[in-house]
């Protein structure tokens, strides 16, 4: 059995001082299992959310750490 990941206190913070529209948007964009874990009374709504906040601030820190070696890459092409 999977452990039910806990959400950082900041992001806690941060979900809490969401709007509703928001909150709502957050909702729309969540994942499956986190959905299924509000369901099933595992996790609270700001709980789930905060996670949610989590994880898409470490997606956008992957992106934005590849954009920036592809612009790398096009710089040392255009020196070429």
């Amino acid at each position: 059995m999977m452990k039910i990941r806990t959400p950082n206190k900041v992001y806690l913070k941060a979900a809490e001082d969401l709007t509703t529209d928001q909150q709502d948007r957050l909702l729309c964009r969540m994942g499956g299992k986190l959905t299924r874990r509000i369901e099933d009374k595992k996790l609270n709504t700001i709980e789930a959310l905060a996670i949610q906040l989590e994880v898409e601030d470490a997606e956008l820190a992957e992106w934005r750490e590849k954009m920036s070696e592809i612009k790398e890459k096009e710089k040392s092409k255009k020196r070429d």
